[in-house]
């Protein structure tokens, strides 16, 4: 999600059970309830705005991706390859070439539509990751 952020504060009620939950998953995490809170609360709300969207953790933090399907960092980076090859029906093109059923790609592109600076952001780190991989498993030449 988005970097530094302007914070305002409210005061919300939850239950114990529910507090409890989240204090438990704040001490795993080693992070804040309130910034754990936050994050939850915040895909909450995108999830809701974008049925279909899934959260999803891995080494590269946490992503956008579609339920059953791919991230939509991936999506979005096809989307621009074909779009720059010059592809007249993009969203066609990547749900052809990858197998997607159109819905998910039109989901992808509406989700990266609305917060491009995450998804750049994920494409930016998964790119740098992958050249970090293929410098890593790159053979020596002998001299």
């Amino acid at each position: 999600m988005s970097q530094a952020k302007r914070t305002k504060s409210f005061s919300a009620r939850f239950s114990a059970e529910v507090v409890d939950m989240l204090g438990a998953r704040s001490e795993r995490l080693g992070e804040s309830k309130a910034r754990v809170a936050e994050r939850l609360i915040e895909e909450g709300l995108r999830i809701e705005a974008f049925p279909g969207i899934v959260f999803r953790s891995g080494p590269t933090g946490r992503r956008a991706g579609i339920a059953g399907g791919p991230d939509v960092w991936e999506i979005a980076r096809d989307l621009k390859g074909v779009a720059g090859e010059g592809a007249a029906d993009p969203i066609e093109a990547v749900a052809r070439v990858s197998g997607l059923d159109r819905g998910m790609v039109e989901l992808g592109a509406s989700y990266y539509a609305a917060y491009p600076d995450d998804i750049d952001e994920r494409i930016r780190i998964n790119e740098q990751a992958a050249e970090r991989l293929r410098q890593a498993l790159a053979v020596p030449s002998a001299a």
